[in-house]
């Protein structure tokens, strides 16, 4: 509804009992409700799960329409990042955030820092979604409050034609509740787990949840060592749980992200259970390494399978986990991506150890001969180093083309000494492009950054401690950090704002009138950011 409309509405409910509400005026009920425009986390998933399904439906139209992503691990840090977007760039169309795990994980746990191996609360992922949504629907509250006061300030200037400017702006508010793509890890337990802590996390507002196909009570960051994946069957059960948590609740449109962890998983937990050759148990256990035994052989405790008439001895370690063939990683990804899709996932994720279009490619043309319009999500990874792996890429594409490398080590190429040469230049060049080259390229519909603010937070902070208790001292604050927001008009510098002061005062008058004792006069230290 239009501002108009909505005072009309709020007004039809007061009129038959204005003699007991008559301190209750129809513009304000209006203006509270324009700044509450989602009730509950069940609005907020249904909402944008549109939003994601248009979005992925334009990416196949065109692949150049791909989306993007930053994780967050606080609902400020996501608030923030929404009001940078809508300042620099005026829309958050194709603009999303990410929860990651990891960083629940590392700052979120009540046991302090952890690594991500789902040690922490499950329940601190739904409620990380509901802080960030929290934050996000005041973003709304704080801005459309400001048009609201540029209204009054039109009206009392008798200025007509600002008015309804003003009025046009509230009319066509974007708000800043923008889709959550949300990591459950593993599922945290079996498939009834994955389920329950799915309601909570749609409950909260997620309309998509990202669910990785390792051990839940084996997993690792998918950047570090002994990653152990599940058979199929396994995987596929928590994907339709976490499908029915979708329905359940209303929500039909949910999205689902299939990660497979295979490319640098070289471990399962179990032997698939095969009921005929070549099923989906016959070919995950294709992949398991194993050597062929005589029956007069066989030892005690040994574990076999038999494959074409023949007995085989899977290589167990002495954590009774079972280790995969060398080199299958990219076809255990293949078979993992086009089972997931087949059941019920919406999107791939495919977690890889550098940041590579070619590879990554390769695959998704793969998966593609079976799914024609998969496409993938992807982590752009912190824990690759990029600087390097793009100057060895360059590298070695200059050499297989025949050109004079001899003036770069390619040991030594995250060195300083290369940063203004033409190799550098041309590897941050293929590193700026790489999100759009990939979206063509690669079938990558929505790019992400796993643990961006971790990292900028680190680094702000030390370059802030540097300044502040050294010789800087407090010019080491106002240069480098107020005075920047001063200028940069960053919105935050106005902190007692930002943390909704003049929202209460709004209400206050609302609410008290004239009486109302409100924290934004003349003594307010936030007036001298007037300028």
């Amino acid at each position: 509804m239009t501002y108009q409309q909505t005072i009309a509405d709020a007004n039809s409910a007061i009129a038959p009992n204005v003699k007991t509400w008559s301190g209750v005026d129809a513009e304000s009920v209006a203006r509270m409700r324009l700044q509450n425009q989602f009730k509950t986390g069940l609005d907020i998933a249904r909402y944008t799960a549109g939003i994601m399904r248009a979005d992925m439906a334009a990416y196949d139209a065109d692949p150049a329409n791909y989306t993007q992503s930053l994780g967050c691990w606080h609902g400020f840090i996501g608030q923030q990042k929404l009001i940078s977007i809508k300042k620099h760039f005026g829309t958050t169309k194709g603009r999303y955030l990410y929860l990651s795990g990891w960083m629940v994980a590392a700052l979120r746990s009540e046991f302090g820092p952890l690594p991500d191996q789902s040690m922490h609360e499950k329940t601190s992922v739904p409620a990380l979604i509901a802080e960030l949504y929290t934050f996000l629907r005041q973003a709304d509250a704080r801005e459309l409050g400001g048009l609201f006061r540029d209204l009054d300030a039109a009206r009392e200037a008798g200025d007509e034609v600002k008015a309804k400017q003003v009025q046009a702006a509230i009319d066509n508010h974007q708000t800043h509740i923008v889709p959550i793509i949300a990591d459950i890890d593993a599922g945290f337990g079996n498939a009834e787990a994955t389920y329950l802590l799915s309601k909570q996390m749609i409950e909260a507002g997620a309309c998509c949840i990202q669910i990785e196909n390792q051990v839940s009570d084996e997993k690792q960051c998918g950047h570090q060592d002994g990653k152990v994946t599940v058979p199929h069957e396994d995987f596929l059960a928590k994907i339709r749980a976490v499908r029915y948590a979708f329905m359940e609740l209303g929500v039909d449109d949910g999205v689902i992200v299939a990660r497979t962890d295979s490319l640098g998983a070289g471990l399962t937990k179990q032997i698939a259970f095969v009921r005929e050759k070549g099923d989906i148990g016959d070919q995950y256990n294709s992949f398991l390494d194993c050597d062929e035994v005589d029956a007069g052989t066989i030892g005690h405790g040994d574990v076999l399978i038999s494959r074409d008439g023949k007995l085989l001895k899977p290589k167990r370690l002495p954590s009774n986990l079972f280790q995969f063939r060398s080199g299958t990683g990219e076809d255990r990804c293949v078979l993992d991506c086009i089972t997931s899709l087949q059941n019920g996932a919406d999107l791939l994720w495919i977690e890889t150890e550098k940041p590579h279009i070619g590879q990554i490619g390769g695959m998704v043309n793969r998966i593609r001969e079976a799914i024609p319009n998969a496409k993938l999500v992807y982590n752009n990874s912190p824990s690759f180093n990029w600087t390097l792996n793009f100057r060895q890429q360059v590298f070695d594409a200059w050499e297989k083309d025949g050109k004079d490398v001899s003036a770069y080590d390619r040991a030594r190429l995250m060195s300083v000494d290369y940063d203004t040469t033409a190799l550098a230049i041309e590897a941050d060049e293929r590193i700026r492009t790489f999100q759009r080259d990939a979206a063509a390229q690669a079938g990558i519909f929505h790019h992400l950054i796993t643990l961006p603010t971790y990292h900028t937070a680190a680094l702000s902070t030390d370059n802030l401690a540097r300044e502040y208790f050294g010789e800087a001292g407090m010019l080491g604050y106002v240069k480098n950090v107020q005075r920047e927001e001063i200028r940069q008009g960053i919105a935050c510098v106005k902190h007692q704002n930002m943390a909704g002061s003049d929202i209460g005062d709004d209400h206050k008058e609302y609410f008290a009138g004239e009486a109302a004792l409100k924290a934004g006069g003349k003594d307010n230290t936030m007036n001298q950011f007037a300028a």
